[in-house]
């Protein structure tokens, strides 16, 4: 029997999960990470915090399991997203705090670039949108604003990475300095269609080539782990950012299929195979992964709030004492009789892109109580998939088969139940819900041999539970019709004296 090691480095903690052959976990161990903002709109951490809690619980989870380091054949990782690490080349130590995915403080510069007529050069050759998101705007915030960080780099001792690079080069004691190509695609310095480096984009940025990693695919054996570190030299042989790992780990392989994340927000993937498909729709283009030779790519929308909503309920308006009450209360009515919620809290996401909307609930009459607003809130994530997931389509042109579900709200039977009726397509949800850390140990055991093919990982995914469809084609439009209405009227562009009916 042969065991894999995921090492899934997320924004709130580290984790360890070890799996066997047909992705069953045997043990699993999570430490949290200590997120800092010091200034409004910054969010960090320490570089040095993630590695010592990633290699913790790496050491947690190989003993909890009762295993000896040498009988894992293979590590894969998968890390948050976007956030940017600086390292000296020489001492391996941090040079300034990490900046996080969520950071904004490259908001003026991304302005500029707005400004300059950039947006459509951008997105032609990276796939996305001029946004502070992206890991260009901190690295170009640190080499402006981090003492002596230039003059460092000038003499070749400055590495720059993603939290997978920064985890790799420590793993091999500083013998790698790589990132995974679905990582360098999420950059905003990476040719989507090349997948290297953009030497024009990067002197447009004045970014010194030389502390880039080099791109690697997947499915690489990267190297394995340092002697001393581990116990046994262990294989790194598979590495995905984590959404990709997601769309993976639920056995997305074939164009067409999706997989949507619900957590604090959405994020919702749809592949589109060996072609690069470029939105009309305000959607991001992006690799999905690159193994055997063959790169296959995603559109991406985001969604940023979906459990957040309920987190609204609980803690802002104190209706439920937890958030799994939630589906029990909106289960007390039978439909949310003309109630309306846009979670606009922060703006809207794609496909609107508009963040400047603020929310709105409406709809309400005498007889409206908690529990007609808890479903609306609930109904509110399913429309806003519906919104996204309608932009990927009419992108596509590839009807949607199916729609794989994981993340904490996916357990939430109404809301699922609503969802397949809103999109007219049946809602999966596995059995495995370690979607993502099982998508970097399965392309591990792609890489290895373990699995001889793609088809293999397929079968390791098991349905706990399909939502087909119920509603009629009359309802759906009406709820639908509703949402729009709504949607038009918490926009930023209305003037506010249309609003009073």
């Amino acid at each position: 029997m042969g065991y894999l090691l995921a090492l899934d480095q997320g924004t709130t903690s580290s984790r360890a999960i070890i799996f066997d052959e047909q992705g069953r976990v045997q043990a699993t161990a999570q430490r949290e990470i200590h997120i800092k903002t010091p200034q409004s709109g910054w969010v960090e951490q320490d570089a040095q915090e993630i590695w010592t809690t990633q290699i913790a619980v790496v050491q947690q989870a190989i003993a909890s399991a009762r295993l000896l380091a040498t009988d894992i054949r293979a590590m894969g990782l998968t890390n948050q997203r976007e956030t940017t690490v600086v390292w000296d080349k020489k001492t391996g130590r941090p040079l300034a705090p990490a900046i996080v995915w969520q950071d904004r403080r490259a908001s003026t510069w991304c302005n500029q670039l707005i400004g300059q007529g950039l947006q459509q050069k951008i997105q032609q050759k990276t796939g996305l949108r001029i946004d502070p998101y992206f890991s260009a705007g901190k690295l170009v915030w640190l080499l402006e604003h981090t003492t002596g960080l230039r003059e460092l780099a000038k003499q070749n001792r400055v590495a720059f990475g993603t939290i997978d690079s920064w985890l790799i080069w420590n793993l091999t004691q500083g013998a790698q300095h790589v990132i995974e190509c679905s990582n360098a695609s999420r950059t905003m310095l990476m040719n989507l269609d090349q997948q290297q480096w953009d030497e024009e984009l990067l002197d447009l940025f004045d970014i010194p080539a030389n502390i880039l990693p080099k791109i690697i695919q997947s499915d690489q054996h990267i190297a394995d782990t340092a002697t001393g570190l581990l116990g046994a030299n262990i294989p790194i042989t598979g590495v995905l950012g984590d959404q990709q790992a997601a769309l993976f780990g639920q056995s997305c392989m074939e164009i067409g299929m999706a997989k949507n994340t619900y957590g604090t927000g959405c994020f919702m993937l749809f592949n589109t195979g060996e072609q690069r498909q470029s939105s009309q729709n305000q959607l991001l283009s992006t690799i999905a992964w690159q193994c055997r030779q063959q790169q296959h790519y995603a559109l991406e929308g985001s969604v940023f709030m979906a459990g957040a909503i309920v987190q609204w309920l609980r803690d802002n308006l104190a209706m439920i004492q937890s958030s799994a009450e939630v589906e029990q209360l909106a289960c007390q009515v039978e439909s949310s009789d003309g109630v309306v919620l846009v979670p606009a809290f922060t703006g809207l996401g794609a496909p609107h892109w508009d963040s400047d909307a603020r929310a709105l609930l409406c709809g309400m009459s005498r007889g409206t109580n908690k529990a007609h607003i808890a479903r609306a809130a609930l109904e509110a994530i399913a429309f806003q998939v519906s919104d996204v997931l309608t932009a990927m389509q009419s992108d596509i042109g590839h009807p949607l088969k199916e729609l794989r579900v994981d993340g904490g709200a996916s357990q939430n039977d109404m809301l699922m139940q609503f969802q397949a009726d809103i999109l007219n397509v049946p809602v999966l949800r596995p059995q495995l819900l370690e979607s993502t850390a099982w998508g970097a140990a399965a392309m591990a055991g792609l890489s290895i041999g373990m699995f001889s093919s793609l088809s293999d990982i397929q079968q390791s995914w098991q349905l706990q539970r399909a939502f087909e469809p119920q509603m009629s084609a009359d309802q759906r439009q009406a709820h639908l019709q509703q949402w729009q209405q709504a949607l038009a009227r918490c926009r930023s562009d209305v003037p506010r004296n249309h609003l009073h009916t």
